[in-house]
């Protein structure tokens, strides 16, 4: 009676998760790093064009 077979719960999902994980936390580390040196080149530039204001401003 193959028909009356009724499957309960599929794991597979379950299963798959340790495989996605490390790529999840790789993807969120680059993003991260990105957005870090992003901001950081940001405060450079603003440095750099505040110091060269200043040095145009020198009498």
């Amino acid at each position: 009676m193959p028909g009356d077979v009724e499957i309960l719960a599929d794991h597979s999902l379950l299963l798959a998760i340790p495989a996605f994980a490390p790529a999840i936390v790789v993807v969120g580390v680059v993003i991260w790093v990105a957005v870090r040196d992003r901001r950081n080149a940001d405060e450079e530039d603003a440095d750099t064009e505040a110091e060269a204001e200043a040095e145009n401003t020198l009498p």
